[in-house]
């Protein structure tokens, strides 16, 4: 099948966090959003199909798992990355960031830290934050919009005694996919220092230009038992609103802890939809996707070009994987704040701030690539004439 993803998708009744929140995200609801990291895209046909078919059975009690189910996430992984995942060892949780949650309340003290690399995304502030534990920052070294990790400062981070390192993999939001040197080196400090590492996985089927993700498990001998991998279908197939994903364990002990919260809250069951819905993209979205990947790649390097041609001001690194741009403008010579009013009161546009991935972070802006290529253009369009007439009234 071939699928349209110009198709501009009348999302007004679609009850979408991303539209419907304008006004409570950024004061105004006169603007184009490109924040919240869902696509504007519809979903693979025979994932809409299996959801029509649940829903005309008409009746949507409590849901059992089938070992379809499981079946179908470890044929993925198994045949994409080649990573063979004990069923027993899978949990259920609604998302990766309430996996992240609970396990930082289950595996840490009050007085503990955790390690974090940033920029990253901000959720991983909150998951430690909300519990009272303390962030450690390993800031990734950046040199010409390249990022790489700084390993002297990573050592001495992990040697100050965090008891958690939540990495991610491939990086929300620089788009780094890890190599394998990398993934090796970040692993063997983690077993050196006895510290578990949650390894945030959810944009790894998302890879651009042909690069080789890596499953941090695979990183060196050991890693498997030093790593809780959290993956999810939301992110590569648009279904973050059905809310569900797993977390694999190394061993039954982190695992029952982590089960133990979900029993007490009774969350313990998919709901009917995301069941059918996750079951189905592993078994029939891969068309889907590959048709999904040119198109994101074609639409970074539109925003490549369009800056270079027009706004040389703003710098773009062109990311490994997933959909989401990183945009240096550092040469706007603007505050972090005085950027955000400018793109959303000048632009008109819903970006999400650089500085809600770096506390310290200054003149940087993520945008959401997932999107018709027409709403793109106009995107840049605006940032443009917003840029432009900036430009014109500091030089007048």
């Amino acid at each position: 099948m071939k699928y349209n993803f110009d198709e501009i998708v009348d999302r007004s009744n679609n009850f979408s966090a991303k539209y419907e929140e304008k006004k409570k995200k950024f004061g105004t609801d006169d603007l184009l959003p490109l924040w919240i990291a869902d696509m504007d895209f519809k979903t693979a046909q025979p994932i809409i199909d299996a959801l029509e078919e649940r829903a005309r059975q008409g009746i949507f009690g409590y849901t059992y798992r089938p070992e379809s189910y499981y079946e179908a996430i470890c044929s993925w992984q198994e045949k994409r990355n080649n990573r063979l995942i004990d069923k027993s060892m899978i949990s259920f949780s609604p998302g990766v960031v309430p996996s992240m949650s609970v396990l930082v309340r289950e595996l840490t003290e009050s007085s503990d830290c955790v390690l974090i690399q940033t920029p990253v995304y901000s959720e991983f502030y909150d998951v430690v934050e909300n519990w009272g534990r303390k962030v450690i920052e390993n800031p990734l070294a950046e040199n010409e919009g390249e990022y790489t990790i700084d390993f002297e400062d990573l050592e001495r981070k992990l040697a100050m005694g965090p008891k958690l390192f939540i990495f991610c993999n491939p990086h929300n939001p620089v788009g780094r996919v890890w190599n394998r040197e990398e993934l090796k080196k970040v692993v063997e400090l983690c077993i050196k220092y006895h510290v578990i590492m949650i390894s945030d996985e959810i944009h790894s089927d998302l890879i651009l230009w042909g690069n080789q993700f890596i499953p941090s498990v695979h990183a060196c001998p050991g890693a498997e038992k030093q790593i809780i991998t959290c993956l999810a279908a939301s992110k590569t197939f648009n279904l973050a609103g059905l809310q569900a994903s797993i977390a694999v364990f190394p061993n039954k002990e982190l695992k029952e802890k982590f089960d133990y919260v979900w029993k007490g809250m009774d969350i313990l069951r998919n709901n009917c939809f995301s069941l059918v819905a996750t079951e189905a993209a592993y078994k029939y979205g891969e068309e889907w996707l590959s048709q999904l990947i040119p198109y994101l790649e074609e639409n970074m390097l539109f925003i490549d070009s369009y800056l270079r041609e027009n706004l040389p001001q703003i710098k773009f690194s062109i990311p490994e994987s997933t959909y989401l741009g990183w945009m240096d403008c550092r040469a706007l010579n603007m505050k972090q704040d005085e950027l955000n009013d400018f793109i959303i009161k000048k632009a008109k546009l819903g970006l999400n701030s650089g500085n809600s991935f770096a506390r310290s972070l200054e003149g940087f802006m993520r945008i959401n690539a997932a999107c018709p290529r027409t709403l793109l253009k106009q995107a840049l369009e605006q940032l443009k004439n917003a840029v432009d007439e900036y430009s014109a009234k500091k030089s007048s």
